[in-house]
């Protein structure tokens, strides 16, 4: 699972969550540090939906050492992380949208749907656009830290 790493500040009368890896900051707030933690993972979600809408590349999470105290956030869902992850690899692939939609036999709408983030897929579409890739789906279960 994508998992990135955030800072919290204190920010006037509350507390700002920002993940400084992602570009356009991507960021959240609270009146304390465990609200603004509460609303990590959406706003993550949200971050990562605005850099896909624009194309753009998605960031390796980065820990650095030097760091104040970092939270480290994942993506609410698994369907969410599955999303990121295949856009990743189209990208990575060089293959475009269209092409994508054809190996599967779908419309390419239906492939601006499997990597939108606020449109509910099946696991299901997802394993059949990974293999369409040369790629597989896998899910991992860990104990709890």
């Amino acid at each position: 699972m994508l998992t990135y790493p955030a800072q919290i500040r204190r920010d006037g009368s509350g507390y700002t969550l920002v993940f400084g890896d992602l570009p356009f900051g991507g960021h959240t707030c609270g009146q304390d540090q465990a609200e603004a933690l509460r609303h990590a993972p959406d706003a993550l979600r949200t971050a990562l939906s605005l850099v896909m809408e624009k194309g753009l590349d998605i960031p390796l999470p980065v820990v650095s050492a030097g760091r104040r105290k970092t939270y480290m956030v994942s993506l609410p869902s698994i369907i969410d992380d599955a999303k990121v992850e295949l856009y990743r690899a189209l990208k990575a692939s060089g293959l475009r949208k269209s092409e994508l939609a054809t190996r599967m036999g779908i419309h390419k709408q239906q492939v601006d749907r499997l990597l939108d983030l606020d449109h509910t897929s099946r696991i299901e579409q997802l394993e059949l656009a990974f293999r369409a890739i040369g790629k597989r789906l896998v899910t991992d279960i860990r104990d709890a830290a």
